[in-house]
């Protein structure tokens, strides 16, 4: 799991300062964690999202946005509650969810969004 700033943000998932329309940078699906340390909720999807990243290595990159640090991140994106999780599957738009995310969901969400099987 990779802490992410507007440069790195850049290069890993969109340069939307080049580019309006959505161009996936990634080279697998992607799920990035818009938080803040002092909020309650993030620190508990924080671990699920760790346990995450070690079950999917390799698969799945996830990333995490300080939105107290990166606040133009967090403008770009239209963030106004956290967590809010960003789902971006290779081939198709990105999902955004809302809100901390049970690991169950987190994981349905990886396997129909992200890696398109059929169940988790």
């Amino acid at each position: 799991m990779e802490n992410l700033t507007k440069e790195t943000f850049k290069q890993k998932v969109f340069d939307y300062e080049k580019s309006k329309e959505w161009k996936f940078a990634g080279a697998r699906p992607a799920i990035v964690d818009f938080y803040a340390d002092w909020c309650g909720p993030c620190k508990a999807v924080a671990p699920v999202l760790a346990d995450l990243a070690v079950q999917y290595d390799g698969k799945v990159d996830i990333y995490k946005v300080n939105t107290d640090q990166e606040q133009e991140l967090a403008q770009v994106f239209g963030i106004r509650s956290i967590p809010s999780i960003l789902f971006i599957p290779m081939e198709d738009k990105p999902q955004m969810s809302m809100g901390a995310l049970p690991k169950n969901a987190l994981v349905d969400a990886i396997e129909k969004v992200l890696l398109k099987t059929k169940a988790a």
